[in-house]
């Protein structure tokens, strides 16, 4: 089964989620997303695999340029989705998928429940 970070190497959180999967025995795909951000599809189908009941969920709302762009009056999920593929750091991290499912590993430890 094939495991895969979206990880940011300069997040404390990501690293350690990093840490604790090697600790685990698991080598996953590194997606350095904000090198190579997700599209907009890809996006909807992390949302689905986090269980999230919307994308403001899986967004860093205390990001400046989360801000910048007025998204806390946004309700419309196709322009939050879009916000996030177009500024990548608005994405939260660290996120691990494993099969059907995902976790954000706010704490690390979180992402053991799909291993």
């Amino acid at each position: 089964m094939t495991v895969t970070i979206y990880h940011n190497p300069r997040c404390s959180k990501s690293r350690q989620t990093l840490q604790l999967l090697q600790e685990q025995g698991v080598e996953p795909e590194i997606a350095l997303y904000l090198e190579s951000p997700p599209d907009a599809a890809a996006i909807r189908e992390l949302i689905g695999k986090l269980g999230l009941a919307g994308a403001r969920e899986m967004m860093r709302t205390k990001e400046a340029v989360y801000r910048a762009l007025g998204l806390k009056d946004v309700d419309d999920e196709a322009a939050l989705i879009a916000a996030m593929a177009e500024n990548p750091i608005l994405i939260e991290r660290p996120i691990v998928v494993s099969g059907g499912a995902a976790r954000i590993g706010r704490p690390p430890e979180a992402v053991l429940e799909i291993l």
